[in-house]
């Protein structure tokens, strides 16, 4: 994806500005999380949007598969400059901020995708790209790219998406329909979520139906 979207003034410091939006990577953190720091001298943590990549500093799940490839992969933006889109919900509980990265007028977070590095990690109300993530994700799915080359990686993936105390799930099945489950749903122990939800209203809101 081509930027083509008019950066916006945000605000989310103090005395921030348009500007606040550009500057130089300092830090890369693991494969989605770097810290960039502003052209006015402050610094922040970003948390790249709508994507997960394999942990590599994970306290119980330690070194998972491809986060090594991950994290290499984002540290050629260490002393790169960035611009950060960001959507809806501005940070996540830990502070962080979370945003789209944009490097020479292309998307970080889709290179991520491309290369199989990543997938989608969905949490409303941030879903700009979210149709376009699916169709590079399901691509890189098709053709076995990183962590699409381990058998069924889907379902043995063993850290389930951060769901932040929402406890309702939401997949996609393979008809592309939007089903969410409820902890008293039959199939709510074996279902993988793409998506978590903290109500069934934002579960409907955001497209998806309760199970038949």
């Amino acid at each position: 994806m081509k930027k083509c979207w008019i950066l916006m003034a945000v605000v989310f410091l103090s005395a921030c500005s348009e500007e606040s939006l550009s500057g130089e990577v300092t830090y890369v953190v693991d494969g989605d999380t770097l810290d960039v720091q502003f052209d006015d001298g402050s610094e922040e943590r970003i948390r790249l949007l709508l994507i997960d990549t394999p942990e590599t500093k994970h306290p119980s799940l330690g070194v998972q598969p491809y986060g090594p490839e991950a994290s290499e992969f984002t540290s050629r933006l260490e002393g790169e400059r960035v611009e950060l889109e960001l959507d809806v919900s501005e940070r996540d509980r830990y502070g962080r901020l979370l945003a789209y990265v944009w490097h020479n007028d292309e998307m970080f977070n889709e290179k991520l995708l491309e290369q199989g590095l990543a997938r989608i990690a969905v949490y409303p109300p941030n879903t700009r790209y979210v149709d376009e993530f699916r169709a590079i994700e399901e691509k890189a799915r098709s053709e076995g790219v990183g962590i699409w080359s381990i058998e069924d990686y889907q379902s043995a993936e063993d850290s389930p998406l951060e769901h932040n105390g929402c406890e309702i799930k939401g997949n996609i099945n393979s008809r592309g329909d939007q089903i969410y489950h409820t902890p008293e749903s039959a199939y709510y122990e074996q279902t993988i979520p793409e998506v978590w939800f903290c109500s069934e209203k934002e579960a409907e809101q955001a497209g998806f139906r309760a199970p038949k």
